[in-house]
């Protein structure tokens, strides 16, 4: 089999939920204090664990050996998945954690996600089915009327229908402002007829769903142009009369995309209302009663964020797998000996310097983006429970702040690390019989998806630098700032580093750290004197290089912060213990992370104060030679 679940343990999870993060705070919610409490950990991860191997993991090799067809105008998905969704939704694993009522036994959005992320490794292509219905059901919660709600989320919820986000168009793929889908009015207020065309929709269509539930972008006739003018539709692939019957409503399937990868993941192009028989259900405030302004672009965004994290958290969760897979490889192939000591014969290539490097500079990657990740998720169960409104503020201000990084940061670095892993195989990296190979194909789109990394990098810079008259950017920044405060002083003097142990002290570190805040606040005032100076071209050139040092500076903190509890931890239990060495993996991935990628966030400052322009200056003729 060339797909392979490599997770051996949620060691790395269980550290997170249980040592790291506070969520002692998230279980003592009334959302949550009769269901689950940090005890309850290991009895959700470690089944889900074993789920993802024998459940999810064979489903993967189904999709890439058997990828989604289109014939006679229906989508064929391979043959695993329909079960697998079914399954899924059943056991509580879908859509039904979007509950919100009271006396729902839903997950924490944190614990969840720890949930996803072995699925997602388990099977990359599989979860956007299950994530986007999640998301389509959301926005139909939040926004929808009694009467549509009655209608769609309950099927919705049992997995009978799935759902996804229509925005992107032939002629409109980033700049959505330009898409061309018309809404016209009926007798009825809500309804509207819908015309238009999708493309590269994410599960547009399936062959195991009763009905398609489509949260489409449109414009209603003699709305304002832009994204000002957009509004938001229900529109479902069959329709639902008064009696909960279906028929047709004019929605078709023209096409599907054949892609590099995800093969098991349906792209569809799709055609509405090319009879004049498309119906949508209109969400929030008619535009033409609203002076031409929709609300369909601030709704979608809300989905959109949703997606984004998960987009992220599947770049990670593909790294993830390629590097565990990596490993297990390096620990199995013999070759060479040392070059410490040639005649003691052959070794597991693990031991060689080079792999050693190789195999740390993952790991360290991976434990970085996870800690950044996660207290994102942590804010966004403080966010939607924590009763104190300044608690809420500040984690939505966070979640503001961190969903580029939490995008665009891990589906950037995706594709070089599992280049990495491949390259630790040699040749068999090359060949499909080993999973690094298709788990390279997979990930390449995450970088693209839910807005390319480019538009990640403008909303930090253009937006999220300025939240607040830039207060909230401010204080994000000042929160590490006296992070290094409060611990710099008692970090150097950890104990280790004599008689053969490792070095636990972690002072360089903190003023690495340091050093780049000060580095990132140069960065800042460079970019705002090429504004004053009307040199607005600047920004854009230099955007995603910032969300890269932005990234790898919070990063840093979280890994950092890992790093000290886990120096304590290491001290108290001792080398014979058990847990030891994972202790020390976790300081020594910190030490990495921070002497070798950090020190990027000074190197993108200095070119950005040097402010080469040969990138703006250069003629585009010269691009032809």
């Amino acid at each position: 089999m060339s797909a392979n679940f490599a997770y051996l343990n949620a060691r790395d999870l269980k550290f997170i939920l249980k040592e790291w993060l506070p969520t002692e705070e998230i279980f003592a919610y009334p959302q949550y204090a009769d269901y689950y409490s940090k005890e309850d950990l290991d009895s959700v991860l470690d089944p889900c664990l074993k789920m993802a191997k024998e459940l999810i993991e064979p489903s993967n090799e189904d999709g890439d050996s058997h990828p989604c067809q289109f014939a006679n105008g229906k989508v064929i998905t391979p043959p695993t998945f329909g079960p697998l969704f079914h399954k899924l939704q059943e056991e509580g694993w879908g859509t039904s954690n979007i509950d919100d009522s009271e006396d729902a036994m839903v997950l924490p959005k944190v614990l969840l996600s720890a949930v996803w992320e072995m699925f997602l490794a388990a099977n990359p292509t599989f979860l956007p089915y299950i994530i986007l219905t999640c998301g389509a059901a959301e926005l139909i919660r939040d926004f929808a009327t009694e009467e549509v709600k009655e209608m769609f989320l309950p099927k919705m919820m049992d997995g009978s229908w799935s759902g996804t986000m229509c925005l992107t168009e032939p002629s409109a793929g980033s700049d959505v402002g330009d898409i061309l889908s018309k809404a016209y009015p009926t007798d009825n207020p809500r309804i509207f007829r819908i015309k238009g065309s999708k493309m590269f929709i994410t599960g547009g269509d399936n062959d195991f769903t009763e009905n398609i539930v489509h949260l489409y972008l449109a414009r209603i006739e003699g709305a304002k142009p832009g994204t000002k003018g957009i509004s938001l539709f229900v529109v479902p692939k069959y329709w639902v009369n008064e009696d909960g019957s279906l028929s047709d409503n004019d929605v078709q399937t023209t096409g599907i995309e054949h892609k590099l990868g995800m093969y098991g993941s349906v792209t569809a192009s799709l055609s509405f209302g090319e009879n004049n028989g498309c119906r949508g259900w209109l969400l929030g405030a008619n535009s033409m009663e609203n002076d031409g302004v929709g609300e369909g672009m601030a709704q979608m965004f809300q989905m959109m964020n949703g997606a984004r994290m998960e987009t992220g958290h599947s770049a990670l969760a593909c790294i993830a797998n390629a590097y565990y897979n990596a490993r297990d490889y390096c620990k199995d192939r013999i070759q060479g000996r040392l070059i410490t000591d040639p005649k003691s014969g052959r070794v597991t290539i693990i031991n060689h310097e080079d792999i050693k490097r190789t195999l740390l500079m993952g790991k360290a990657h991976i434990e970085a983006m996870r800690a950044m990740m996660y207290r994102t998720y942590f804010a966004f169960d403080i966010k939607h429970n924590d009763l104190d409104p300044e608690k809420r503020q500040k984690a939505s201000n966070l979640i503001e702040v961190t969903t580029p990084l939490c995008k665009a940061y891990p589906s950037d670095e995706a594709w070089w690390l599992i280049g990495e892993a491949i390259q630790a195989y040699g040749g068999y990296g090359y060949c499909e019989e080993y999973p690094v190979a298709q788990i390279a194909r997979d990930v390449k789109i995450y970088s693209i998806w839910e807005g390319t990394n480019f538009i990640q990098s403008m909303d930090l810079v253009g937006r999220k630098w300025m939240m607040g008259k830039g207060a909230v950017f401010a204080e994000f920044l000042q929160e590490m700032r006296d992070f290094c405060e409060a611990h710099k002083a008692t970090v150097e003097a950890a104990a280790g580093g004599e008689a053969g142990l490792p070095d636990l002290s972690l002072g360089k570190e903190f003023a690495i750290l340091e050093r780049a805040l000060e580095s990132y606040s140069q960065l800042q005032m460079a970019i705002g004197g090429y504004m004053g100076q009307k040199k607005v071209g600047m920004l854009p050139l230099y955007a995603r290089r910032i969300l890269t040092a932005t990234s790898q500076l919070y990063a840093g903190r979280c890994i950092l912060d890992q790093a000290v509890l886990a120096s304590r931890k290491a001290q108290e239990l001792g080398p014979d213990h058990y847990d030891y060495n994972f202790y020390i993996g976790k300081i020594m991935s910190a030490k990495y992370y921070l002497r070798n990628v950090v020190p990027n966030v000074w190197a993108v400052a200095d070119i950005i104060k040097d402010g080469d322009c040969s990138a703006l200056d250069i003629p585009i003729g010269a691009f032809d030679y």
